[in-house]
């Protein structure tokens, strides 16, 4: 296991080869730092994912008042308003067609989450 990630050992081979600078076979210090600032922010990355997918998820709980799992094409473009009072209703009409992929006059929660990243 590296810094929380399990690895095997020709993944660990390929890892140390890749920040092996000099070629030594071993890890200096600055090369270890290199290493351990990848995986770093990796987790980083992962971490904010994990964020962003949940103030989604809670964004679209508040609007799916029902919680019955979707929200109205028209509830949709009211969340557009509110983002972009100056968007045209000729674009949002545009976008919740493309948002609505199954053109069931819904959004679930996949197709929100699309739409917002």
């Amino acid at each position: 296991e590296l810094l929380g990630h399990a690895q095997t050992n020709a993944q660990l081979e390929a890892i140390v080869k890749e920040v092996d600078l000099d070629g030594s076979g071993e890890l200096e210090f600055e090369e270890f730092c290199i290493l351990a600032s990848k995986f770093l922010i990796e987790e980083e990355e992962d971490t904010n994912a994990e964020l962003l997918n949940s103030e989604l998820k809670e964004a679209f709980r508040f609007y799916d008042r029902e919680g019955n799992g979707y929200i109205t094409t028209e509830d949709f473009k009211e969340i557009l308003r509110e983002l972009d009072p100056e968007i045209p209703e000729s674009e949002l009409i545009g976008m919740v067609n493309e948002i609505d992929v199954d053109d069931s006059g819904t959004v679930d929660f996949e197709e929100f989450q699309k739409a917002l990243r």
